[in-house]
């Protein structure tokens, strides 16, 4: 499962980018009831690794929409790379890959199609920015409608350069969220109507315009507060002509490089001012997506 970076600038819970940084998960069906996790990497030694483990509850809510009366025992092993606390839409990953070891499982039995799977991970996830991306890759824009989540997949220009820098503290979205007003100006929300717009021309076509696209004035102005060096080091890099947002909720900032190059410059500019500790991590834009292979069957009554 990819890692994600929603936002992007303007597209505040609409627009999300799937990167290439990845979670593996193993699913095996056990006799018996209850679940067991071992985690390798990330999270090893913190998440939890019983049936109150995120990924055995997307699973196991998977499975209960396709009419499993009887939930199977589970053995997973999970190797993570994705940071969690970071921005980096580590809990969209844990959702869709159980939702996505719900498919594999039920393969050749019940269909999970990817309007399922999207409205599922939606449910669990409380929006669709993050998820979207995780199951489906590249640029996606999400939105909810009467019916439920959609989504528009877009492939990315191939001189987009994505770097994301990850700091040693973390900042949950819970929080990140409550520093939000509740009503904005008019003219704010004009500003990122055009910049959203924007921000789409140049991430499918004109990687030039990318600094002037990723203006916002809708969110991250707002948790600044909670992430004040992320805050700085977002100001200069700008100032540097380089196209630096929060990813996500932050604190973890990402550069859209319009060429690799910028990368580095962009590298080299955190090295030389930053405060405290941030890991670079140069990534592509993932394409695939989530995906599953190879798949044990499970006796199902579709809903």
């Amino acid at each position: 499962m990819p890692a994600t970076s929603a936002n992007l600038g303007p597209g505040f819970d609409s627009l999300g980018l799937a990167l290439s940084l990845y979670d593996e998960v193993t699913v095996r069906v056990r006799p018996g009831a209850g679940a067991t996790v071992t985690v390798e990497g990330v999270g090893a030694g913190e998440v939890a690794t019983d049936d109150t483990n995120l990924v055995v509850q997307a699973i196991r809510r998977g499975l209960a929409y396709a009419g499993v009366a009887e939930q199977p025992g589970l053995e997973l092993h999970a190797v993570n790379a994705i940071p969690h606390g970071r921005g980096m839409g580590s809990s969209a990953a844990a959702i869709v890959a159980g939702l996505m070891a719900a498919r594999g499982l039920l393969e050749g039995i019940v269909d999970l199609d990817a309007s399922t799977l999207l409205t599922l991970a939606t449910e669990m996830e409380g929006h669709p920015d993050n998820v979207a991306p995780a199951l489906f890759g590249g640029l996606t824009i999400a939105w909810m409608t009467a019916e439920g989540p959609a989504y528009k997949r877009l492939l990315v220009h191939r001189g987009v350069s994505p770097v994301v820098f990850v700091p040693t503290s973390t900042l949950s979205t819970k929080l990140a969220r409550s520093l939000q007003p509740a009503s904005v100006p008019h003219a704010d929300a004009a500003f990122n109507v055009s910049r959203s717009a924007l921000l789409v021309a140049a991430l499918i076509q004109s990687p030039e315009l990318l600094l002037a696209a990723t203006e916002d004035r809708l969110h991250q102005a707002y948790r600044a507060s909670a992430m004040p060096e992320t805050d700085a080091l977002i100001g200069l890099l700008r100032q540097h002509g380089l196209a630096a947002v929060v990813s996500g909720a932050g604190p973890s900032l990402l550069v859209l490089g319009s060429d690799p190059a910028q990368r580095l410059t962009a590298a080299d500019l955190v090295s030389r001012h930053a405060q405290s500790d941030w890991r670079p991590l140069m990534l592509a834009v993932d394409l695939g997506g989530a995906t599953v292979a190879a798949h044990s069957a499970l006796q199902a009554d579709p809903a």
